[in-house]
């Protein structure tokens, strides 16, 4: 890519000396980037740091988040631009929806919202399948100035209750039910379920139908209807509406004014257990961020496609298919539907050619999906991929095989990225929009500007280039970051950013090689002590993950009386390669055991290899490690109430009890 010039001055504009000026000069460097969002009233300056380390980003500024994605493009004349493209693989409809349209959907909800009484700092649990409603309910909460909280559509009803307590909404926005390749998920029912068990009354639960399913509002306990769950109590003092009624009836709403310090949603991070961990976002640092990574990460602007095939109750979801493309006038991909499955694993292929999809960000486990059931990528052949620029992946670290089995097959770059839920946005990515620089496998580039990532070794003193240690951000961390978590500052502190002083842990272990370049190598968890040897699990993975058979893999360490810990690791195979009998499982596992030795070393003392059928996930694609190895080593456990198949665990947990 040619550099880019500066309007300043006539020096290029380079990854290394934005990101200088970004943890040089955040004040300056971050001011300048609001003027990408329009403002109420403009910040006059960026940073907070007087409650320090509860940093705040524009604390004079106000603004509206909805009117930034929405109006402010049909005031400027593009109305009839498209926003959402609405691709249901499961039902095989196909729906564009106008940033026009959009406005005046968002408009006419807002004014429901407000006709239950919603109003600003009012919390609302969303609970949807992957419809347009999704962006519309979450847009409508940010024009009345109202604290969203999207829970997984289909997420159990105990589960939605502790979330329903400790956000304590004033409404529900929820459907009939969502749909997967091969069955109907009813939601109603749980939702009636878990208004019953929360001790918080909810006002209002808002129902949009959908065709096809057993339970309709009619169904619904409250309003002299007959209940599901407890008819004597469930729904007392709740109020049940139909969407379309409800819409039918409300007069549309204009953006309210709020402050930018002020709370967009709450995110209840996966695989909590006890009180729940809500991640709080503001709005106006939230905006800047997000609409400044379009530009230099995403290479996204006005008018082209972006698809994001993730969910919008993850993280990637908010930032990517709902906000971030809206902010600056893009085209999002709405997709209902599976990377394999619906109808085959060429589904993603065929939503990027159709649709002139210019970057493509998926998870790692999407890709090692595709490549199991279609190995030698014959499908992607079959669609004109010639607009697509990039392909990102996040969520789950992306395996150097996959990498360049995805890159070999599409011709495009693969780019890492590395965040969290907390986060927001990527820690570390490629800026391709900014500066494209040479891609290293098996690292996520560079950090983003914005972030000052340090290694740190256990005391808190930084380790040499190349060293695996702790990786940390040193505070302020930049906007569109978690601000605190819901209600509980104090947890925020500990959770976060007491471990190593003036820094924010992110509970990864990595290194910065000599170029500068992150590696991200897991979770601290996930490093395995063997015999006085520290190990990566990623490593352990990536080694095994060289075997042409290997369609994924994962390792875990387990107790170990005279080692302290060994390794175990379980493959699963790609679709359509078998081994023949016991001779042929042992002679695999002895490659395998090769390749650990090959790459790692002997200190690996890999000896402990199963093939299995699948592996367990949450249902953003992370594998379950840790459940893994308390199955494994007879320790208690809690199954994360994220994972995405109950049955595959429960079909591993012999493989599990045996090698452990």
């Amino acid at each position: 890519m040619p550099e880019q010039k500066s309007h300043a001055s006539a020096a290029p504009v380079t990854y290394a000396s934005v990101y200088r000026r970004s943890v040089e000069d955040p004040e300056g460097f971050w001011l300048e980037a609001a003027s990408a969002i329009d403002w109420i009233e403009s910040p006059t300056r960026a940073l907070d740091a007087s409650s320090a380390p509860l940093y705040r980003w524009f604390p004079d500024g106000r603004m509206n988040t909805a009117a930034n994605c929405l109006d402010r493009h049909v005031e400027a004349g593009h109305g009839e631009r498209t926003a959402i493209i609405y691709d249901s693989a499961v039902l095989g409809t196909v729906e564009h929806i106008s940033y026009a349209e959009l406005t005046d959907r968002v408009a006419r909800f807002a004014g429901v919202l407000r006709d239950q009484g919603v109003g600003a700092g009012d919390r609302v649990v969303i609970y949807l399948p992957m419809t347009p409603e999704a962006h519309v309910a979450m847009l409508a909460c940010a024009r009345v100035g109202a604290v969203h909280s999207v829970v997984f559509g289909g997420f159990a009803a105990k589960e939605l209750a502790v979330r329903i307590d400790d956000a304590r909404p004033r409404a529900i926005v929820t459907s009939s039910g969502g749909i997967e390749p091969s069955r109907r998920v009813e939601y109603l029912p749980a939702v009636a379920e878990a208004v019953d068990l929360a001790e918080h009354t909810v006002g209002a639960v808002i129902v949009r139908h959908r065709e096809g399913f057993q339970t309709s509002l009619q169904d619904m306990p409250g309003d002299g209807r007959a209940g599901v769950g407890n008819p004597e109590t469930s729904g007392q003092g709740t109020s049940w509406l139909d969407w379309d009624e409800a819409v039918s009836r409300a007069e549309p709403v204009e953006p309210v004014a709020v402050a930018a310090t002020d709370p967009l949603y709450i995110l209840y991070t996966s695989g909590t257990t006890g009180a729940p961990k809500g991640v709080v976002r503001d709005h106006g640092g939230h905006a800047v961020a997000l609409a400044w990574t379009m530009a230099n990460i995403y290479d996204v602007g006005p008018g082209q496609t972006m698809f994001t095939a993730s969910d919008v109750g993850w993280v990637v979801g908010h930032s990517y298919i709902v906000y971030a493309p809206l902010l600056v006038g893009a085209t999002t991909v709405l997709y209902e539907g599976k990377p394999v499955g619906t109808p085959d694993a060429g589904a993603f292929w065929r939503v990027a050619a159709q649709h002139g999809v210019r970057s493509l960000f998926t998870a790692p486990t999407a890709l090692r999906a595709i490549r199991k059931m279609d190995p030698e990528g014959a499908l992607a052949a079959e669609y004109d991929l010639s607009g697509l620029r990039t392909l990102f992946a996040a969520g789950e670290r992306l395996d150097p095989e996959t990498q360049g089995w995805i890159g070999e097959l599409l011709g495009v770059p693969v780019v890492d990225n590395w965040w969290q839920t907390e986060t927001g946005w990527p820690i570390g990515a490629n800026p391709v929009g900014l500066q494209s620089l040479p891609i290293k496998t098996g690292s996520c580039t560079a950090p983003s500007p914005g972030y000052a990532v340090r290694i740190l070794d256990g005391a808190g003193q930084p380790v040499e280039d190349g060293m695996e240690g702790n990786i940390a951000l040193r505070l302020p961390l930049p906007p569109g970051t978690l601000t605190t978590l819901w209600g509980d500052d104090q947890r925020y502190v500990d959770s976060y950013l007491s471990a190593f002083e003036g820094h924010y842990a992110t509970g990864d272990s990595g290194l910065i090689d000599e170029d500068g370049y992150l590696f991200v190598m897991g979770r601290t968890d996930d490093v395995i002590n063997v015999a006085g040897h520290r190990l990566s699990t990623g490593a352990l993975e990536q080694a095994l993950a060289t075997h042409p058979a290997v369609a994924e893999c994962a390792v875990i360490g387990l107790a170990d009386a005279l080692k302290g810990q060994r390794a175990a690791g379980y493959v699963v195979l790609k679709s359509g390669v078998s081994v023949d009998g016991e001779a042929g499982l042992a002679a695999l596992q002895d490659e395998l055991r090769a390749a650990v030795r090959s790459t790692v070393g002997a200190v690996a003392d890999f000896r402990q290899v199963a093939v299995v059928e699948a592996l367990p996930k949450t249902r953003s694609g992370k594998i379950l490690r840790k459940t893994m190895r308390q199955m494994a080593d007879g320790e208690p456990y809690t199954v994360p109430s994220t994972i995405e198949d109950r049955s595959v665990l429960d079909a591993l947990e012999p493989v599990l009890r045996t090698t452990g």
